[in-house]
């Protein structure tokens, strides 16, 4: 436990996270389209695993820019209830946005870290749900203790992570370049981070020891599809903060040619009909 607090800050971290999505925000609103056609299978998926449909009420942590909230929101429709939380006062209001202008009243929108999602007072939920974003949160028991806690007897947690980084080239291999230059360590077995639970019997035992039973996680290959490297390198640069975070030690000559070697190495993954990254992700649930 020393070394962790040694070489680990939760609450910095938490701080850091809370300004990379308040910068990042517009930008990962403007790309929702991709979000839809990557993350959108998964997303529904994890719906049907939870149960959400006509009349439900959903608590969705990690809301984000809001794509799922609003896949929720269709499902409950106008006799159901979706509230969206999230970290990030910035990144909030574009799902509050969003919901407004696809006309959902049913979307409420409210600013709370995810690990103090139980403190929320609010009538039982029927399904609670995060997509990539228990990934990000130091204390994973806490967060998904407190959705559980938000559930109905018999509701159901579910959540999208990135399987193993083997398996997600087209943000593992950034990841790796950037750590290599940067000269960081390898991350801690507990530290949060977006391959921290990319074992299936990790995120199982996640569940299992927040207290959720009957748990299920299945893979589902979601590839990143769009025109060419360059245009993911655009994506990464604008949306993913935690890469920036890993620069922020090099100089801005040496992370202009960071970039310049990711850059090269998603090449890899372009064909005739354009760029195919890698991607797996994990759709898990647990019932309280």
């Amino acid at each position: 436990m020393t070394t962790l607090q040694k070489t680990f800050d939760p609450v910095a971290f938490k701080s850091t996270t809370r300004q990379q999505w308040d910068s990042a925000a517009e930008a990962w609103n403007r790309w929702s389209p991709l979000l839809s056609r990557w993350l959108g299978p998964a997303t529904e998926r994890m719906l049907d695993m939870t149960g959400v449909g006509v009349g439900c009420r959903v608590l969705d942590v990690a809301a984000g820019a809001g794509e799922q909230t609003l896949a929720a929101a269709k499902r409950v429709g106008p006799t159901g209830h979706v509230l969206a939380t999230d970290l990030s006062p910035a990144i909030l209001e574009c799902a509050a946005e969003n919901a407004r202008l696809a006309g959902l009243t049913q979307v409420e929108t409210r600013v709370k870290d995810g690990e103090a999602i139980g403190e929320i007072e609010a009538e039982p939920f029927d399904a609670v749900i995060s997509r990539v974003g228990l990934i990000y949160f130091p204390d994973q028991i806490k967060a998904l203790s407190g959705m559980r806690d938000q559930l109905r007897p018999g509701g159901r947690v579910g959540a999208i992570t990135y399987a193993e980084a083997e398996r997600n080239g087209f943000f593992s291999v950034p990841v790796k370049i950037i750590r290599e230059r940067a000269k960081l360590p390898p991350p801690l077995p507990v530290q949060p981070g977006p391959f921290s639970l990319g074992d299936p019997d990790v995120l199982a035992a996640r569940l299992k020891e927040a207290g959720l039973k009957a748990i299920e996680v299945e893979r589902m290959d979601a590839p990143v599809r769009l025109k060419s490297a360059a245009e993911c390198l655009q994506f990464e640069q604008e949306s993913f903060g935690a890469l920036h975070q890993m620069l922020a030690g090099l100089s801005e000559p040496e992370q202009d040619d960071a970039w310049g070697e990711i850059e090269t190495a998603l090449e890899e993954f372009e064909t005739e009909g354009g760029f195919e990254g890698p991607c797996e992700m994990l759709v898990a649930c647990g019932t309280k």
